[in-house]
């Protein structure tokens, strides 16, 4: 197992929070066995007898990284979800994905273990749970959202499109809201034939037979401080808000809001089999909509547009390639905005200095 991934089992459900340093986590591990020790003498002995050499393991334990945390399914190759915390701080950073590259997660046995010749030639992307965009301020946490953990067979244009503007959204809420807590991952739902009864069928690919999922799921909580007066002073609490989120795995158009995908907690969860976010409800029974406290807009088709020709002037590499972003984008109708223009003529100068001093270079 990798050094720097730590994994075990909660009896109580999983618990979003901050990342767990290497001491917290061992003593978390050894109060858990004090306990396990302590309550070995309660068990009756007939269950110590059927578990005298353990029971099966899942794999559904749960598994820390530098920047998120998952459970990972290890009879499909795939996570049972993905939990991530936002922040304006932790969105800051000059890590790139170039860097990256998709390979099995050291820490899963290998037999369980999905590869990358799986998905090559499929007809399916792979999928980022946690995306690498919500990991520019570590090379090590966007490097470990490559593990094939972390990702799904998804949808090619599901994947660059809608899927990608709800992972923009999350990371614009980070921007109004103190903190943002999201959970992702996929979902296997049936289907009704004409004789109405309901059946569930999924694709595999590859030799490992990785499961294709027919939706994705992402569940949103959103948090913003606020003071409380009392008598025995200024204290602070939180208001939160929450929205749950079921998309296809499929081609989703611009006109579609994000409303139409919207779905109770209580539905996800029954969908799911997981209960999201705990200890939320020790104190509060019932949340606000996200989508009534906050837009829920994604970008539009000019938006989104004018953000993928940023990335694309961004990192061009010659002034050809710089010039053929800006071409497809009056190819498309699309007047560029004041901070696309003055991108394109900083990179302009650069890339011109750029060639001079190689031209002038013995």
């Amino acid at each position: 197992m990798a050094a720097n991934v730590k994994f075990f089992r909660f009896v109580g459900g999983f618990v979003l929070g901050a990342v767990v340093s290497t001491g917290s986590c061992v003593a978390v591990i050894k109060l858990y066995l004090e306990n396990a020790e302590d309550q070995k003498e309660k068990v009756p002995q007939a269950q110590q007898d059927i578990g005298h050499y353990g029971f099966p393991l899942t794999g559904a334990e749960t598994r820390f990284y530098t920047n998120h945390t998952l459970s990972y399914d290890q009879a499909r190759k795939t996570p049972r979800w993905v939990a991530e915390h936002l922040s304006k701080e932790k969105l800051l950073g000059t890590a790139n994905r170039k860097h990256c590259k998709f390979k099995p997660d050291p820490s899963i046995p290998e037999l369980f273990n999905a590869h990358n010749a799986d998905y090559l030639g499929s007809g399916w992307s792979r999928g980022h749970m946690a995306p690498a965009g919500d990991n520019k301020s570590s090379e090590q946490s966007m490097a470990e959202t490559f593990y094939l953990s972390n990702i799904v067979p998804q949808n090619y244009e599901n994947n660059a499109g809608y899927w990608n503007r709800l992972e923009m959204y999350c990371r614009d809420l980070a921007k109004r809201f103190d903190n943002v807590w999201v959970v992702s991952g996929p979902l296997v739902l049936p289907e009704e034939g004409a004789d109405g009864k309901k059946t569930v069928c999924y694709k595999l690919i590859g030799k490992d037979d990785v499961a294709v999922p027919s939706h994705l799921f992402k569940v949103i909580l959103v948090g913003k401080k606020k003071s409380v007066s009392s008598t025995l002073g200024n204290t602070e609490s939180e208001d939160l808000t929450l929205g749950a989120f079921v998309v296809p795995n499929q081609p989703i158009g611009f006109d579609r809001p994000l409303t139409d995908f919207q779905v109770s907690l209580s539905e996800l969860e029954k969908m799911s089999g997981l209960h999201f976010f705990p200890k939320v409800e020790e104190t509060t029974p019932s949340l606000p909509n996200l989508c009534e406290k906050d837009s829920c807009h994604l970008m539009d088709f000019k938006e989104f547009t004018l953000y993928l020709t940023g990335r694309k002037v961004g990192s061009a590499r010659t002034i050809m390639k710089l010039e053929k972003s800006m071409g497809e984008l009056k190819e498309k109708g699309i007047v560029p905005d004041d901070y696309l223009l003055k991108l394109y003529q900083e990179k302009k100068t650069e890339l011109e200095n750029k060639e001079l001093n190689l031209a002038q270079t013995p």
